[in-house]
């Protein structure tokens, strides 16, 4: 592999968050029953007229400002002539020649190294519905909920050369979708999903090799095993002198290999035409800039933030800004308690390690702000020792309790009181002569010891603080 260099371009298809569908005014919803959020004109009968929703053009324009494309004012509709199950019209309403929205890219970050993908496009178009295989081969049903879901394409360049720079820039994309809100993104629901492009060719050669399609790779995982097993056979099959067959593949997560589907089709092969039941869309100087001002703090930009005004290192401004969600409870608990480093280590810490333990994508923190701020208050004056607060914070997120109150009905209190503690350590010391005169004798990890009886006879309640100070004057006398 060593002599050849991968080529990676991308199809991201994203369903807008809108609460209709693009064209008529069934539900946007995930679930229900199957054919429960369908109407004539979502399930293709004839004679019917599709409507645009506007929302779903302005989340497209706000997801092409986010990455920095260019707004066209005049696109249009066009129809993509295929037959397929899921395609109740035999055609897909979708753009062509005039999408919405026009170059622009994203600088992500892998392996500490800057990187930038151009995009080709985002264009608008309506989702087909999904087939349902039957395991025990008893046929294939069709369930139309999800026809006419609003879906936007993001279309790159070839640019990426490793999976990993795919994934890196898919995790972007993603959080820049999420920031502006046209999309939930949750993979685990069909709302995020990709086709990849792969092709190999030899180290220097500047002419792209035969490239080969992946279809709705719903997991970065799948896509990731599907982008190293894409490429090892096609370098596999160079190495021995074989084509490599321009086509459609299907990647099977679960054998971890991709089989043949059909052919790639061209553009020609569509037969795209304009849709003649759609007017051309229109787009004012006005409205772009307003959807422009709409935007909010995305990623890059908040990730500057945190660097330059709070004095984080870039690997934590990384972490907290790839998911609104965290970054959003950074900055609401940032604003009640004034340490982002102590704030950060719990977020990526404790936090993050409780999100991991979930199943699916969706990040829910079940503490609010204001009770991890009482937690950490409490460990600054003393109340309790950091490792009792891992057990706080813990009860906190399973139960929705209050720290002091967990504090309080769990005897954790930390022991403050010197004189209390110096009788003790006295105690320990005069009941324990060997580690003494250990210590004595040179052996510093002798001290150790001492803390550690301090700690079993207050069930490690006691401040370590001052039972150190404690045994430092004691020890030396």
């Amino acid at each position: 592999m060593s002599n050849y260099e991968i080529v990676i371009g991308l199809e991201v298809h994203s369903e807008l968050n809108t609460e209709s569908k693009i064209f008529c005014s069934c539900k946007n919803q995930f679930g229900g029953e199957p054919n429960s959020h369908c109407c004539p004109v979502c399930s293709g009968l004839p004679g019917v007229l599709p409507v645009l929703n506007k929302k779903a053009v302005l989340y497209t324009v706000k997801a092409g400002l986010a990455c920095g494309c260019e707004i066209s004012k005049f696109s249009k509709f066009d129809r993509k002539n295929y037959y397929y199950p899921d395609l109740p019209k035999a055609y897909q309403i979708s753009q062509f020649d005039l999408p919405l929205c026009v170059g622009g890219g994203l600088s992500f970050t892998v392996d500490g190294e800057e990187k930038y993908v151009r995009l080709n496009r985002i264009h608008l178009e309506e989702d087909a519905g999904k087939l349902i295989h039957s395991e025990y081969g008893g046929g294939t049903l069709v369930d139309y909920n999800r026809c006419g879901v609003p879906l936007i394409e993001i279309v790159t360049e070839p640019d990426m050369r490793s999976p990993e720079e795919a994934i890196a820039f898919l995790e972007t994309l993603r959080s820049v979708l999420k920031y502006t809100g046209v999309s939930d993104c949750k993979m685990e629901q069909g709302s995020l999903r990709c086709d990849i492009n792969v092709s190999v060719r030899k180290k220097g050669a500047t002419e792209f090799g035969t490239r080969t399609e992946m279809k709705n790779v719903n997991s970065f995982k799948a896509a990731y095993r599907a982008m190293q097993y894409e490429s090892k056979r096609q370098i596999k099959l160079l190495e021995e002198g074989k084509e490599i067959i321009q086509e459609t593949r299907r990647w099977d997560d679960n054998s971890g290999k991709s089989y043949t589907m059909r052919t790639k089709e061209d553009a020609q092969d569509y037969r795209y035409f304009p849709d003649p039941d759609l007017v051309p869309v229109v787009l004012s100087d006005e409205t772009i800039a307003q959807l422009k001002n709409s935007l909010p703090k995305l990623p890059n930009e908040r990730k500057k933030q945190y660097v330059e005004e709070y004095g984080l290192p870039v690997y934590d401004a990384e972490v907290l800004t790839k998911d609104k969600e965290i970054a959003d409870f950074f900055d609401e608990t940032l604003s009640k308690y004034n340490n982002a480093k102590t704030l950060s280590n719990w977020i990526m810490g404790d936090i993050l390690r409780m999100l991991k333990e979930k199943e699916g994508d969706e990040i829910e923190i079940p503490i609010t702000s204001d009770s991890l701020v009482e937690l950490l208050n409490m460990i600054d004056k003393g109340s309790i020792s950091l490792a009792a607060s891992k057990t706080v914070f813990e009860q906190m997120w399973n139960t929705g309790e209050k720290a002091e109150s967990i504090v309080s009905k769990l005897g954790l209190t930390q022991i403050n009181d010197t004189s209390e503690l110096e009788k003790m350590v006295e105690d320990i010391i005069k009941n324990n002569p060997k580690p003494f005169e250990d210590y004595k004798s040179g052996n510093e990890k002798a001290k150790a010891f001492f803390v550690g009886q301090v700690m079993k006879m207050t069930k490690g309640k006691a401040n370590p603080k001052i039972v150190n100070e404690i045994l430092d004057k004691e020890l030396n006398k």
